[in-house]
């Protein structure tokens, strides 16, 4: 039996990720996405399963400060389709409802529904600790956004079901492992990601990626950062679409290379369906 470890705890949407991608399987929770990737690096757990950016409200996860330090791969993705239950007491109405607790990209991505029934929200690290805090304090004017698993889980009543502002509204996974397992390829779609650092040159961006342009590969993520508070030269996370073993891909990272000064590759892996049809 398979170790998947995430954050957040039981009921949590990267709990629900794991249980469909890795069905059956051990799953272990961790307070902090940091915590979640070096228990894989430790040996301690076999797979993270990592959220790194939502449809409706952007970035989750700063995954490029972390993979570099703590030396896993990425070796697969995976878009779960979110929906948001407005989760309260069993004896709770939602004309109840004073505030709301969540995660904050909850919160966000529930912002209309909020707005439109003065529901006041307030942060926690997790959606699913917030189902924790509603049974612990016992006052009915107090609710949780989370799932309707972590209704089940904590016996809350679902005052209202999906309250996210979109309809489609889609968190993307990552899975990461110690091994680099780069699948062969077979002809079909795969993303590449790295992170790199430029030269401190003029135009050195522009140039680094020029390889990509002329050989033909689409860029699907270009992400900027800095390390260490240092204003400096910035380092760039990108997922491209190609695979290692073609040579459109070795020669633009040929190009790549001259002008950077660090080169990361954090994993290539097959492009999930959802890419294209919207279903995983």
């Amino acid at each position: 039996m398979m170790k998947i470890v995430y954050q957040g705890v039981a009921g949590a949407y990267s709990h629900i990720a794991a249980q469909k991608v890795f069905p059956g399987q051990s799953y272990l929770p961790c307070e902090t996405f940091e915590q979640a990737m070096d228990m894989v690096q430790q040996n301690l757990a076999d797979i993270a399963v990592i959220p790194v950016e939502n449809s409706n409200a952007g970035r989750v996860a700063d995954v490029h400060f972390l993979l570099p330090r703590t030396g896993l791969y990425i070796n697969g993705e995976y878009f779960l389709r979110v929906e948001h239950q407005l989760l309260g007491l069993p004896e709770a109405r939602l004309e109840d409802i004073v505030s709301a607790s969540s995660h904050p990209q909850a919160l966000a991505q529930c912002s209309k529904f909020l707005k439109e029934h003065k529901i006041f929200p307030l942060a926690r690290i997790d959606t699913a600790k917030s189902c924790q805090d509603v049974l612990n304090f016992r006052d009915k004017t107090k609710a949780a956004i989370a799932s309707k698993l972590a209704a089940e889980i904590y016996g809350l009543k679902i005052l209202r079901a999906n309250i996210e502002n979109d309809g489609n509204n889609t968190t993307r996974f990552l899975l990461m492992s110690r091994e680099n397992k780069i699948p062969i390829d077979d002809g079909g779609r795969f993303i590449t990601s790295c992170i790199f650092r430029v030269k401190s040159i003029p135009a050195a961006l522009y140039k680094a990626l020029g390889g990509f342009a002329t050989n033909g590969i689409n860029l699907t993520r270009l992400e900027s950062y800095l390390v260490d508070g240092k204003f400096v030269s910035a380092r760039f996370y990108v997922e491209i679409e190609s695979h290692p073993t073609r040579k459109a891909f070795q020669n633009a990272f040929d190009e790549l290379r001259f002008f950077v000064e660090e080169l990361h590759m954090l994993g290539t892996y097959a492009a999930s369906p959802f890419r294209d049809n919207g279903h995983d």
